[in-house]
C-alpha cells in the first residue's frame, strides 16, 4: 500500500515539473495525454486563454478501439486533424507524468504522421 501512494506523489511531482516548463498559447497548444487502463485520452489546451480547443480519445466513435497502441496511434492523428481544421500547424507535447513509451509514445508519433509539429 506504501508503495503505491509513494507512486502517486512521484508521478504528481513529475506533472508539475513537466507543467513548469510547458505551457500552450492559441497558436502553439498544449498536448495533453492521459492514459487510463482501459484508454487513452488527448486534449489540445490553450492554457492563456484556459479552455481546450480539440479533444480525442479511444472512445471516439471513429477509432472503435480500447487503449492499444494502434488506438493511440488512431488517436493522436485524429487529434491532429481537428487541430489543423481548427488552423494549428504546431504544439507542444505534455506526457502527463508518464514516460514517453509505449502508448504516449504511439500517439505522439501518430500526430506526427497527421502532420502536426511536436
Amino acid at each position: 500500500m506504501m508503495a503505491n501512494i509513494d507512486r502517486k506523489k512521484t508521478r504528481r511531482r513529475i506533472r508539475h515539473r513537466i507543467r513548469r516548463k510547458v505551457s500552450g498559447t492559441a497558436e502553439r497548444p498544449r498536448l495533453a495525454v492521459f492514459r487510463s487502463c482501459k484508454h487513452i485520452y488527448a486534449q489540445a489546451i490553450d492554457d492563456a486563454a484556459g479552455h481546450t480547443l480539440v479533444q480525442a480519445s479511444s472512445l471516439d466513435s471513429e477509432i472503435k478501439g480500447g487503449g492499444d497502441i494502434e488506438s493511440a496511434k488512431k488517436v493522436g492523428s485524429l487529434v491532429a486533424q481537428r487541430l489543423k481544421e481548427a488552423g494549428v500547424e504546431r504544439a507542444v507535447f505534455d506526457r502527463g507524468g508518464v514516460l514517453y513509451h509505449g502508448r504516449v509514445r504511439a500517439l505522439a508519433d501518430g500526430a506526427r504522421e497527421a502532420g502536426l509539429k511536436i
